[in-house]
């Protein structure tokens, strides 16, 4: 008599066949959700030993809960993924008339709904200072990173470029062609005369003498993915540091910079979804809420300007026989204009550090207008 399996053995099997279509990250994922079920079911429920002996209550309903409770506690999009793996593991083994599993062990309502997190592209001040830095340093990895940001590509898409990505396709058009990448898709990224000077500016500084397991690609020091992503994530944040940015700088924020700025631009949705490599036109339309929020703060923002020009308050003459007499008066008149100047360039600017300092040299000023104006009442009182 064969001897019956455990559940490891049988999800491992499965998990094995289904090695054959997915990739590797993939069935990380799936093993990663097994083992967490297991081990919650060996630590509470250790009677259990099959498939069809499995409820949704309280073997998967106490499984969510202990998802819950972990410490540090596992994002959303981590336990979706176990959700969603695990399903279909019960599911392929349910169809397969091998296992007896009972329905509807996992539904759609225990799936947690993902915070929607919109892209961070950088201020369009810190965007332009650090590639301005970015062309002053000339480096091999600041010329990788400029590179990174005239094309939009994904990190990982960018080191695996071959030195021969380069491609003219007639007349005065070139495309950089990117290889298979995160969505298991490639496809063609246009290039102007600036991105290809950047590209030859790369091979140039690549030192061709060096030995690494990789030399066909464009960036293949260091050797390895950590190792490559390292080093241009150092060489921006030092980059970002000379250019005097004002916000945290990430590779992936030079996508979100170049996706916006594609739409800011008139580019179409369809258009900047296959320059993106995205799938669905879905993943593109988070780029739309960024640039229609950066719509509505221009609109009000210039609606705001047009209302204060007619009432802005004038600073008094210097040099003229009319002008108001030294006083306290005139200084609350000044320091109101002042402030108002103030105000309304700290308004034209994005959020950022200068902003903030801007704001605090407001509060500053109301604190010495309130000061002057309870001179002006002690004066009173004591005439």
């Amino acid at each position: 008599m064969a001897r019956r399996r455990s559940l490891e053995q049988i999800f491992d099997a499965h998990i094995d066949i289904l090695a054959t279509t997915l990739r590797p990250g993939s069935l990380h994922g799936y093993r990663w959700a097994v083992k967490s079920f297991l081990r919650y079911l060996r630590a509470r429920y250790p009677r259990v030993h099959r498939l069809s002996a499995l409820r949704r209550d309280p073997h998967i309903l106490g499984w969510l809960h202990y998802l819950c409770e972990q410490d540090p506690p596992l994002s959303k999009g981590t336990r979706l993924l176990y959700l969603l793996c695990f399903r279909r593991l019960l599911s392929d083994l349910a169809d397969g008339g091998e296992h007896t599993i009972q329905e509807g062990l996992i539904r759609r309502e225990d799936f947690p709904r993902l915070d929607q997190y919109l892209p961070k592209p950088l201020l369009l001040e810190d965007d332009q200072r650090l590639q301005k830095q970015l062309r002053a340093n000339d480096d091999l990895f600041s010329n990788a990173l400029l590179l990174l940001r005239g094309t939009g590509m994904r990190i990982g898409e960018f080191l695996d470029l071959p030195t021969d990505c380069l491609r003219h396709l007639g007349d005065n058009q070139w495309a950089l062609h990117v290889p298979l990448g995160k969505l298991h898709t490639e496809r063609w990224v246009p290039v102007d005369e600036d991105l290809r000077r950047i590209h030859a500016r790369i091979l140039l500084l690549r030192d061709p003498s060096s030995t690494t397991p990789h030399p066909t690609l464009l960036l293949p020091q260091p050797a390895s993915h950590c190792g490559r992503y390292s080093v241009l994530q150092r060489a921006l944040v030092k980059a970002a540091g000379e250019a005097g940015c004002s916000g945290r700088v990430t590779l992936h924020r030079l996508r979100h910079s170049y996706a916006t700025e594609m739409l800011r631009a008139g580019v179409s949705l369809p258009a900047v979804m296959h320059l993106l490599g995205h799938k669905t036109l879905n993943m593109t339309l988070r780029y739309v809420q960024v640039t229609q929020k950066d719509l509505q703060l221009q609109y009000h923002l210039a609606r705001q300007n047009m209302a204060n020009a007619h009432r802005l308050p004038q600073l008094p003459a210097a040099h003229t026989q009319d002008r108001m007499p030294p006083g306290i008066p005139a200084i609350s008149q000044s320091l109101a204009a002042i402030r108002h100047l103030l105000e309304m360039y700290r308004r034209q600017l994005g959020d950022g550090q200068i902003r903030r300092k801007l704001k605090r040299w407001a509060n500053r000023l109301d604190k010495i207008a309130a000061e002057v104006n309870g001179l002006a009442d002690d004066n009173g009182a004591q005439e």
